[in-house]
């Protein structure tokens, strides 16, 4: 088993992307452009200035600074009250925990927002330390996030893995030194998050836990992810 699991928030353990990218496309659409929803898609998860760089190359750093600002303002008045935490993350910890593991969060979100993910996931005593937006200035795939956070586990880098929905999460984890495993509740296929470097790729953190435990891939094809499904509910009711 890995030493170090260092998990994402937005998209792993709570189910915010399609608010976070509904609070960027009003933020946008009020200083006049008009990203369709299905191309925003494409970058959840990706450090928000690389992100309006890509979608509006026009928009100057200043302009780009006032969107995401206003982006914030927006997803806490009228998206974040409906984000809801995913099913068996709180097991998920405590598996691997009792295991001897070492539980971070890295996520680029802070302040309120924050606050509000830790109140939902409810397992800080199995949290050993955190990384957020207010600690480093540059978002992922920039692997300084995820640096900070094996800083607050003490655990070396090729003892860890970083778990995200992203290919930009997995992009981070390598680059820090750490393995890399995906989950799908953020949108992104299994091919694209394999292609990032993800060792392994579940439906969601609990079906992803004979994965963190084992340090394995699961089998491939649909018959083995029912018996991934199975074993790893058996070892969060054991």
């Amino acid at each position: 088993m890995f030493a170090g699991f260092i998990f994402d928030v937005e998209g792993t353990l709570v189910d915010s992307v399609p608010q976070n990218l509904r609070s960027l496309q009003d933020a946008l659409e009020r200083h006049g452009y008009r990203v369709p929803y299905q191309t925003l898609k494409l970058y959840s998860g990706l450090d928000g200035d690389q992100t309006l760089q890509l979608m509006v190359p026009d928009a100057a750093e200043k302009e780009r600074g006032a969107i995401l600002q206003e982006q914030g303002a927006i997803y806490e008045s009228s998206y974040l009250d409906s984000v809801k935490p995913f099913e068996g993350v709180r097991d998920v910890f405590s598996a691997l925990t009792a295991r001897g593991g070492k539980v971070a969060l890295a996520t680029d979100c802070k302040g309120l927002s924050f606050k509000r993910y830790l109140s939902l996931i409810n397992a800080h005593e199995f949290i050993a330390g955190t990384a957020c937006g207010d600690d480093v200035k540059h978002g992922k795939p920039d692997p300084r996030l995820v640096g900070h956070a094996l800083g607050k586990l003490g655990v070396p880098a090729s003892q860890a893995v970083m778990i995200g929905d992203t290919p930009y999460d997995a992009e981070a984890g390598l680059e820090a030194g750490t393995k890399a495993a995906g989950v799908m509740t953020g949108g992104f296929t299994p091919e694209v998050l394999s292609q990032a470097g993800c060792f392994a790729v579940a439906g969601d953190i609990r079906a992803l836990l004979f994965s963190l435990e084992s340090g394995e891939a699961a089998p491939e094809g649909q018959a083995a992810m029912g018996t991934l499904l199975e074993i790893s509910s058996k070892r969060l009711a054991g």
